[in-house]
């Protein structure tokens, strides 16, 4: 695919400089964590025991959507110095804004419940704490670090949690016999077997995920740029995509890794994994004692990294509600993040199967989604909004396309469920 093609005209820029993009790395490895966190943990490790290789394929169409659209949002941030929430709450009648905003704050919320939940999996995992202990030292720890962090210094914390959780699987991988052969074949070739609909679709909302798309536009919208600057607009809008690219690959590389470890140890073995605990107590005899504490220790960081960008992310969405950008130090952002990181412990409180609960708060995702990216497509095609940086037509299209699949499969997620209960 030419990347070039669904970019407006105006963010085409001859050059590349290495050192200058380094400048603008970042927003993308912030947003990165969001689809590495123990939802998707637990999303993918479901679709590898149960299914082997076959829905690997779902990671890769998942992730092409998502450089698409996170790039899109990051567009919005860049062009007009609006965050998506904030645009919506300026652009749209205030009982629509507020009743999608406020279903964003819902996937927010089901999203600091998956990586909340994944922390307390963790620590349990590692230092027996009861699970709802853990939950509350985890939402107490990252209310902390968002309290006391910048985005440049929390890009930092989360591009080191990346790098820690992608060598992880490095190791997980190089112990592991990996199938190579069926497993380009998943990537590449579509296949729904008898009964795995929910899993592929909790494996799209733990990839494509809403919050995300909010967070990435208020980011890159934080770093003020002058937004009278032409060519500054333009030369971020090249970088950036960049940085989406870069990042979103690495995403990718990490969910397909614990889909390939997951289809050779659980599924050749014929093992079903209910639980975390369950996976990483398996990988013992599979792969070693050195695996499964190396799963819980990347468990931990997954958690610790994402729970923290749900935060900024819920923040950043009930801020916008009220016409403002992204703040800790004031109120609105605040009490963003407390509802957020509250409901979500809350929850965890009520829950008796951790890896259900897990899915389930991916499947819920999947269904706001189409939401969100059609606020984003009517935003971001907008020349009274973008002006001369509204979608291209091509861009548009893709961006309707993206959003009638997703549509379609949470449509035909409905059906199967009444059909067959």
């Amino acid at each position: 695919m030419n990347w070039h093609n669904l970019l407006p005209k105006e963010v085409h820029l001859p050059d590349i400089k290495a050192r200058e993009l380094l400048r603008y790395l970042g927003p993308g490895i912030l947003v990165t964590v969001g689809f590495i966190d123990p939802g998707n943990w637990a999303a993918n490790i479901a679709a590898g025991s149960d299914y082997g290789y076959t829905l690997l394929w779902m990671v890769t169409l998942s992730t092409i959507m998502l450089i698409i659209l996170q790039h899109n949002a990051a567009h919005l941030g860049i062009a007009t110095g609006y965050c998506l929430s904030e645009a919506a709450s300026a652009f749209l009648p205030k009982w629509l804004s507020r009743t999608v905003l406020g279903s964003a704050v819902g996937a927010a919320i089901a999203t600091a419940v998956a990586e909340i939940l994944g922390m307390a999996i963790a620590l349990r995992i590692l230092f027996g704490l009861p699970l709802t202990v853990g939950a509350v030292l985890a939402g107490i720890t990252s209310a902390a670090l968002l309290w006391t962090n910048s985005y440049s210094r929390l890009e930092k914390w989360i591009i080191g949690f990346v790098s820690l959780i992608g060598f992880s699987f490095l190791l997980e991988l190089n112990m592991a016999s990996i199938d190579w052969l069926q497993a380009a074949h998943g990537w590449v070739v579509p296949e729904v077997p008898q009964g795995s609909l929910p899993i592929i679709m909790s494996v799209l909302g733990a990839v494509v995920m809403p919050h995300n798309l909010f967070l990435h536009s208020e980011v890159i919208q934080s770093r003020q740029w002058n937004l009278e600057n032409d060519l500054l607009i333009r030369r971020q809008l090249r970088y950036e995509f960049l940085d989406t690219l870069f990042s979103m690959l690495i995403g990718w590389a990490i969910n397909s890794a614990m889909i390939l470890v997951a289809a050779a140890t659980f599924f050749q073995a014929g093992i079903h994994v209910e639980t975390m605990e369950q996976a990483e107590a398996m990988l013992r005899p599979l792969l070693g004692d050195a695996a499964s504490l190396i799963f819980a220790v990347a468990l931990l960081f997954a958690g610790f990294a994402s729970t923290s960008t749900a935060g900024m992310a819920g923040g950043s969405i009930f801020a916008g509600i009220f016409g403002e950008a992204y703040n800790i130090k004031d109120p609105h952002s605040r009490w963003g993040v407390l509802l957020t990181y509250v409901c979500a412990v809350l929850i965890i409180f009520f829950i008796n199967d951790p890896f259900s609960g897990l899915i389930f708060s991916q499947l819920l995702l999947s269904v706001q989604l189409p939401i969100t990216i059609f606020l984003q497509i009517y935003l971001t095609s907008s020349p009274k909004i973008m002006g001369k940086y509204a979608n291209n037509f091509r861009l548009k299209l893709t961006l309707l396309i993206i959003g009638a699949i997703v549509s379609g499969l949470n449509i035909w997620l409905l059906v199967d469920y009444l059909l067959n209960g």
